[in-house]
């Protein structure tokens, strides 16, 4: 939320849930023995405070005393679980629907359909797939929520013809998994990617976080199904399928080094984020995130924070202690909104992420090389004093 009531940082797309311009709604926390009224006028969030300090017990780490002044200009590849070329047949997997059927009387240069329910599963699927797969990736448009998506005729059609469909699953597109079962396609191969990492929708934010392409191990064990699948569902261009797959695994390398490269720098750094989102990635850059849960699990599922979390939030940011702040510029709320322009009030770096691949032409690698980027330089402009 900006300081203008109502109004979305610039660049942001149209907000998604939260409260309406010019609705009032009055939320009570209880802070140890005094109450804390948050209430919002005109898409603006205030806070009324009925002692002297809110904060008081609210701590926030101060991170590392230091981090390194030289940017490290090499970094040990295959660190985040990278994996390695193949050479030779695909290797037997797990994953549901592994050893798909190749349709009745197809000819060896049949070009197999696929349905990816995103379009970051789909870029990838179609670096390996190449000229032989058909990607159709359901969600593409910025604008759309997976959360919210209803039947589409043509999508289903889609997916009668698919021999392979790939959902990411963990309650992230469950119309993709009802119109799936629903149709019920004789041979057709289904990776679920949630259920064959065994990440839930219960267990909290870390089990039950659905944005598993934010976490460079689960890309790299989903484009290595996704390899073994199109190999079993036509074996004669298994050459084809391992020669792209190695290309792309060598695409993911580079990419993932720039993620050691933030660790070996800015590791510890305390940052903050203000939905589950950027957790995965937090992680596996070593970064200190301290956002509630509570907070990041409502906005990422298109809910009211809990009051004592938005309180807590607030104090975090007031702290001094958090360097950047991450928002997702495709779930901009009124408290979202008003956690940026209190980050920017305290001279915290503000800077956002988008659960699609935005523009849609870019590839995996070029919009999530962007995003690590854009970590980089928001981190280190900090670090900087600028």
């Amino acid at each position: 939320m900006s300081g203008a009531a109502g109004a979305a940082p610039p660049g942001a797309l149209p907000p998604r849930g939260g409260l309406r311009q010019g609705q009032k709604v009055v939320l009570t926390a209880v802070v140890a023995v005094a109450v804390v009224g948050v209430g919002v006028w005109g898409g603006v969030y205030h806070f009324a405070l009925y002692r002297a300090d809110p904060c008081a017990g609210i701590t926030t780490p101060s991170g590392p005393a230091g981090n390194a002044s030289v940017r490290p200009t090499t970094s040990a590849p295959g660190a985040l679980g990278g994996t390695s070329e193949r050479a030779g047949p695909p290797l037997p997997i797990d994953a549901p629907g592994a050893g798909g059927v190749r349709p009745a009387g197809a000819a060896t240069d049949f070009v197999i359909q696929v349905v990816a329910w995103e379009n970051f599963w789909g870029s990838l699927v179609s670096q390996i797939g190449g000229k032989w797969a058909n990607v159709t990736s359901v969600i593409s448009d910025p604008n759309t929520d997976p959360h919210e998506y209803q039947q589409n005729d043509s999508v289903q059609k889609a997916i009668a013809k698919a021999q392979y469909v790939i959902l990411n699953n963990v309650g992230y597109d469950s119309q993709g998994t009802l119109d799936v079962e629903a149709d019920q396609v004789p041979g057709q191969v289904v990776l679920n990617i949630g259920d064959s990492l065994g990440v839930s929708v219960t267990g909290g934010i870390v089990t039950g976080n659905p944005h598993l392409w934010y976490n460079p191990r689960y890309v790299n064990q989903t484009v290595a199904w996704m390899y073994d699948n199109l190999t079993a569902i036509e074996p004669a261009l298994s050459p084809y399928f391992t020669a792209e797959y190695n290309n792309l695994t060598a695409n993911l390398t580079s990419l993932y080094s720039e993620v050691g490269v933030i660790k070996e720098k800015f590791g510890g750094t305390v940052v903050a984020s203000t939905e589950s989102i950027f957790v995965y990635l937090a992680n596996a850059s070593g970064l200190d995130l301290v956002s509630p849960s509570a907070f990041m699990e409502a906005v990422a599922e298109g809910n009211d924070p809990p009051d004592q979390s938005v309180v807590t939030f607030q104090c975090q940011l007031e702290s001094g202690n958090v360097r950047v702040l991450v928002y997702n510029a495709q779930t901009v709320t009124p408290v979202t909104s008003q956690m940026q322009a209190i980050a920017v009030s305290n001279n915290v770096s503000v800077m956002s992420v988008t659960e699609t691949i935005v523009p849609p032409t870019d590839s995996f690698e070029q919009w999530m090389g962007g995003q690590l980027s854009d970590l980089y330089v928001h981190l280190d402009a900090h670090q900087l004093g600028e």
